[in-house]
């Protein structure tokens, strides 16, 4: 059953096939035994994992069990505070894990809440109420405006019926209905017009169907299958971090055991080497590093927020980072999803209607001239039509509304116009109520007596209305119907025949707009005589006076040209996925520079023409995707992330939730976005604005960079304590620091610096970068040198000012604590001046060090923390430090600065070196690459 063609069947066959009656429908017994049979029409969730599971799994992460072992040793050393700190690190990194998950789950929750509660349908002859999962294959169902179409139909009555679709299809406007065989084998969703699918919503007319499809089996279950299916990818930044911790532990634990073992070879007690060697360890191993990283994404969320972007996954934050594609649904993200007349043609003359939205402000051009409405009678007439033949309402937020709306705690941002009614009658009330022709206008003048409402057959509108005596009709259609009904036209101001050559022009008006991707309606009206009018059912829609056409489009977002421009130059790649017609998503695409020269446009059948080798050959060259369904988009997302790209995919509707969950980052619309879509998103835009993309992808890269910064920071101080306990067991010398030193060195540098390095500045050239790749090491472009480079001199350094202090004094024990001072002052401070070079990827001094106030506030912080131990007599003995004297200090700080100040000149007499030689006469112009 589940394998026919639905729409390809005459009613009988139907009826046949699900062993029903259109008279009757199913007999209470048989519905009963069919649902046992069939299952409730309920979308069912996959296998549940219980949460406690959920919170236990977060505790199998590799650098999670490194920290649970440097807990356990913490505590053995007596160091309880440290102790407490990992193991609240640890149980905050996995109830925010937990939390993730947890709410990921809720998106076929969503799913569910878009089915029918209640559903009208035939049993045994009588009309009944049924609760919507009860309904079977074979029900007949009878539906009308307002109602959610409860399960997959196919219709067999449709009386000027519509439905809106654009979640499951993305057609930016509600969609006729019909019950007409339709022959084609393959069909897109969009273009299945006889069939009712599961969660739209019938928004103009009646109809009646016969349920063909329920539960998992229809559109939205197979949407809802897809999601189950479907895995979250890893975020680049959890695996660089994943990866970083076993190559830290590995070589921090190697180093641990050589500097023990080659402490005790030069005549060091045991214990004292294995008590320096744990704290070596415990100091070596950020263990704050995974705190550090989410407090910075934390942070980074909250700027993102004051730009119209809500965070759901902290990791996601940095995918942005790298993303290299961005997937963009067209309505509603790049358009506004407000249908709006920009085009007239009347009587010869061609006019253009500015103003964006449903608010009635903008004015009538015809070249480049103001049209002035009181001399224009053929304008008028047409607004007159535009208003009177229409059903919808465009008013603005009532009070109420306004007071829901300041206590909602959302950011989300709401237009102050709101459309009742059908999209394209919407667009043309604004049209007339921006050039003074509203119904409260016309309230008074005009009285609707009848109205002939549109269908499928017909593609025409009309209402009969009363007026000073008289009656008129006002009809609106399609052009070729329409035209066919006129034998006159109003043409420059007078009444004329509607000649053979003035159809033609007509005809290529209309046509000129067509390739604009405008939908075009044309405008008729006539007098009625006192015999035409006295019967109302007559057929008055003929020998009608042709006024002209408007043509209207979902026009793009003012801002998005500009952001798409950004992308650009950022490196960035915009792709436009849409359910809409192929020519519509062109000129869209056109319009915003979306479609470079050469670019590629392919539909939704093209697509399924394609193996995977002729998509992926052709991907890179393809632009815009028209006419798609969802399996479409998910296919397209797996290719790009075949070829190596970073995707990020946006959309609204449920049709886009599985390839918003199959991408390396979904992006949901916070306005227009289903509750489907958002709960299968990492990111949601508060504003459903394409330019917050942007200002995220901004942020991305601006913590991922923040966060290179504090792990050079932290690794390059590391790997110098490493250094300098190594060299020193190496050289036979005595331990330069205590194991109290090095882990109150871990404590001091490590905590407040880093943290103010996850919120410094991003450099000003970040958005002309290229996108990283997801494969890059987290010590690419040269940051493993960098901290292999710093972390030595600092060793070295520190190493030096203490064989310099000890071999100046006498050797005595007093003379060796004199000396494990000097190390320890000099290693601190080393780290602190190393932490404003971390800012730049060049050198300290190509950025201002007085930018960042939180990092000038932590490292005076730490300073004096550090003064503390050597000055405050209780914490003397504890530290085994004793006061510096002038002397002390002036080697503490020469000794501290080397390592950043010998390297910053080095790299500005780099930079000035490859500055002269670009300037060089005979070079030639500068080349970019992008």
């Amino acid at each position: 059953m589940e394998h026919r063609k639905w729409h390809q069947m005459e009613t009988n066959e139907l009826t046949e096939a699900l062993q029903s009656s259109l008279d009757t429908g199913l007999t209470p017994s048989v519905a009963a035994e069919r649902l046992q049979q069939v299952g409730r029409n309920e979308l069912t969730e996959g296998k549940k994992v219980s949460p406690v599971k959920l919170f236990l799994g977060q505790f199998k992460d590799f650098m999670v069990l490194v920290l649970m072992g440097a807990t356990l040793i913490s505590g053995l050393l007596g160091e309880y505070l440290d102790a407490i700190t990992i193991v609240a690190i640890i149980v905050l990194n996995a109830i925010l894990g937990f939390v993730q998950e947890f709410r990921a789950e809720k998106s076929l929750r969503a799913l569910k809440a878009l089915s029918a509660p209640l559903a009208k349908t035939l049993r045994g002859g009588e009309s009944v109420i049924v609760p919507a999962s009860e309904l079977v294959p074979g029900d007949i169902v009878e539906l009308e405006s307002g109602d959610r179409i409860p399960a997959d139909i196919r219709f067999i009555e449709a009386n000027s019926c519509y439905a809106e679709e654009s979640a499951l299809t993305g057609e930016s406007v509600p969609v006729s209905k019909h019950s007409d065989v339709i022959a084609a084998e393959e069909l897109p969703l969009g273009d299945m017009r006889n069939i009712g699918f599961m969660g739209t919503m019938v928004t103009r007319g009646t109809a009646k169907g016969i349920v063909v499809r329920t539960g998992m089996g229809t559109e939205m279950g197979k949407i809802a299958n897809l999601i189950q299916q479907t895995e979250s990818m890893e975020t680049p930044l959890q695996h660089r971090l994943e990866q970083l911790g076993k190559i830290l532990i590995i070589v921090a634990l190697a180093l641990t055991v050589m500097v023990v073992l080659a402490g005790i070879l030069h005549g060091q007690p045991a214990y004292e080497m294995f008590l320096a060697g744990v704290s070596l360890a415990v100091a070596a191993i950020p263990e704050g590093l995974p705190a550090i990283v989410t407090i910075a994404l934390a942070l980074g969320v909250q700027r993102m927020i004051k730009r119209r972007a809500i965070v759901r996954k902290l990791p996601s934050v940095e995918t942005l980072g790298c993303a290299s594609v961005i997937c963009s649904d067209k309505t509603g993200t790049l358009t506004q999803n407000k249908m709006t007349v920009t085009k007239l043609w009347i009587g010869g003359h061609a006019m253009d209607v500015t103003g964006e939205g449903y608010e009635p402000t903008g004015s009538c051009y015809e070249g480049g001239k103001a049209v002035d409405i009181k001399h224009h009678l053929p304008l008028r007439r047409l607004l007159q039509i535009a208003a009177l033949c229409n059903n919808a309402v465009v008013s603005r937020i009532d009070d109420e509304q306004e007071a829901k709306r300041k206590k909602s705690k959302t950011t989300f941002v709401q237009d102050e116009w709101v459309l009742k009614g059908d999209p394209t009658e919407g667009a043309l009330t604004v049209l007339a109520s921006k050039l003074g022709v509203t119904a409260k206008s016309l309230e008074g003048l005009y009285q609707r007596v009848k109205e002939f409402p549109f269908d499928s057959e017909r593609k025409r509108m009309s209402v009969l209305v009363s007026h000073q005596g008289g009656r008129l009709i006002c009809t609106k259609g399609a052009p070729d119907m329409l035209m066919e009904q006129c034998n006159y036209i109003l043409w420059d101001g007078k009444v004329v025949p509607f000649t053979a050559t003035l159809k033609q022009k007509v005809t290529n008006a209309g046509e000129d707009m067509a390739q604009s991707a405008l939908r075009v309606l044309g405008f008729a009206y006539r007098d009625l005589r006192p015999h035409d009018a006295a019967d109302a059912d007559a057929d008055v829609e003929n020998q009608l006076i042709f006024v002209g056409l408007s043509g209207m489009i979902d026009p793009p977002r003012r801002e998005v040209r500009e952001s798409i421009a950004n992308c650009r130059r950022a490196g960035i790649k915009t792709i436009m996925i849409t359910g809409d017609h192929q020519l519509t998503a062109e000129a869209i695409a056109g319009q915003l520079g979306i479609m470079p020269r050469g670019g590629i446009a392919v539909s939704g059948q093209q697509l399924n023409g394609m193996n995977e080798e002729q998509l992926d050959r052709l991907i890179d060259n393809i632009y815009v995707y028209a006419r798609v369904s969802p399996e479409h988009k998910l296919r397209i997302v797996k290719a790009l992330q075949r070829k190596g790209h970073v995707v990020a995919m946006t959309g609204d509707g449920v049709n886009d939730a599985p390839a918003i969950k199959a991408a390396d980052i979904g992006i949901a619309m916070g306005i227009t976005g289903t509750d489907v879509s958002k709960e299968a998103s990492s990111l949601v835009l508060s504003d459903d604005n394409f330019s917050s993309i942007v200002a995220a992808i901004e942020e991305g890269r601006g913590i991922y960079e923040n966060i290179r910064k504090f792990i050079r920071y932290l690794l390059a101080s590391n790997v110098g304590e490493i250094l300098v306990m190594f060299l020193a067991m190496m050289a036979g010398l005595p331990l330069p620091l205590v194991p109290i030193q090095i882990l109150w060195v871990n404590l001091v540098t490590d905590g407040l610096p880093a943290m103010a390095l996850g919120v410094d500045q991003a450099e000003k050239d970040l958005m002309q970068q290229k996108p990283r790749s997801a494969k890059e090491n987290i010590f690419a472009r040269r940051l493993g040198w960098k901290i292999i480079s710093r972390g030595i001199l600092i060793g070295v350094c520190t190493l030096a000012a203490f064989w310099i202090t000890l071999k100046s004094g006498p050797n005595t024990p007093a003379n060796l604590v004199h000396a494990q001072t000097v190390a320890f002052a000099t290693l601190v401070m080393a780290q602190l001046i190393h932490v404003f070079d971390c800012r730049s990827s060049r050198s300290i001094f190509h950025r201002n060090i007085l930018q960042n106030k939180y990092l000038l506030f932590a490292v005076l912080s730490s300073v004096i923390l550090m003064l503390g131990v050597l000055y405050i007599d209780a914490l003397q003995p504890i530290f085994k430090t004793v006061p510096l004297n002038f002397r002390d200090w002036c080697l503490v700080m020469v000794a501290a600065g080397i390592p950043t100040f010998m390297m910053g000149i080095g790299s500005v007499l780099g930079t000035t070196e490859k500055k002269k030689k670009s300037n060089w006469p005979l070079s030639g112009p500068k080349s970019v690459t992008r």
